[in-house]
């Protein structure tokens, strides 16, 4: 695991940071859920899950600002209402396009702004959580976090001066170690690493407990959540 990035000029933590999360639209997003939570619900999960991300990161002491990259009108709506900025998908090209975009709109208005890219599907989240990965990060020039699969990043963050360089998809962590960014070690950051993919990934935020609205979408339905864990689950050996 990759520890030596580039240190910061100035190790000490960073305040204000921007944050920019992308979320396809609900039409689309979390398609891997739908096995388990059938289609009806997965957009309504895919939304309440980036509500509960982006309430808890605005929550957060360390961030100033969450720019969230979507073309979703019902998405942007509700998120906007929360206090995040909206950013149309100009690129229409892709996540890490999308975060890309999302990190010059950030400093367009502020050229100076630590910018972080953050998954959408954290309903676990816990803003001091987030805080603790932040200030781990603002010893790096560029620094990520992975998830909990160890395969892929939930976060990866730059300093002011330093190009986000997004590689989301897939094995991320090997690519963002391999472009130079530190990762983050700290432990006690579950919830920020906890993103939600599948039927067992759910079981496993539900586990952590998430916020509001997840908790709302999913009430009363935690057989299904636990059967889906149950069915994803490697096989037993002797």
């Amino acid at each position: 695991m990759r520890t030596d990035g580039d240190l910061a000029p100035d190790p000490a933590p960073v305040a204000g940071w921007s944050l920019v999360v992308p979320l396809k639209p609900l039409a689309l997003a979390k398609s891997r859920l739908a096995g388990a939570v059938g289609d009806s619900l997965r957009p309504r999960l895919a939304l309440a899950f980036a509500e509960d991300t982006v309430a808890a990161a605005l929550a957060c002491a360390a961030v100033g600002d969450v720019a969230v990259v979507t073309d979703d009108p019902v998405a942007g709506a509700a998120l906007a209402a929360l206090g995040a900025r909206i950013v149309p998908d100009a690129p229409g090209a892709g996540l890490n396009a999308a975060l890309e975009h999302g990190a010059r709109a950030v400093r367009a208005r502020r050229p100076r702004a630590a910018v972080a890219a953050l998954n959408a599907d954290l309903p676990a989240l816990r803003p001091r959580e987030l805080a603790r990965a932040l200030a781990a990060a603002s010893a790096f020039s560029r620094a990520f976090l992975t998830d909990a699969a160890g395969i892929g990043t939930t976060l990866l963050c730059a300093l002011p001066g330093a190009e986000l360089r997004p590689a989301f998809g897939g094995p991320s962590r090997r690519r963002h170690s391999a472009s130079g960014a530190a990762e983050i070690l700290s432990p006690g950051l579950d919830s920020v690493r906890r993103d939600v993919d599948t039927g067992a990934d759910l079981a496993a935020a539900l586990g952590l407990g998430v916020g509001p609205r997840t908790a709302e979408v999913t009430a009363g339905r935690t057989a299904w959540a636990r059967t889906a864990q149950a069915a994803e689950a490697p096989p037993a050996t002797a």
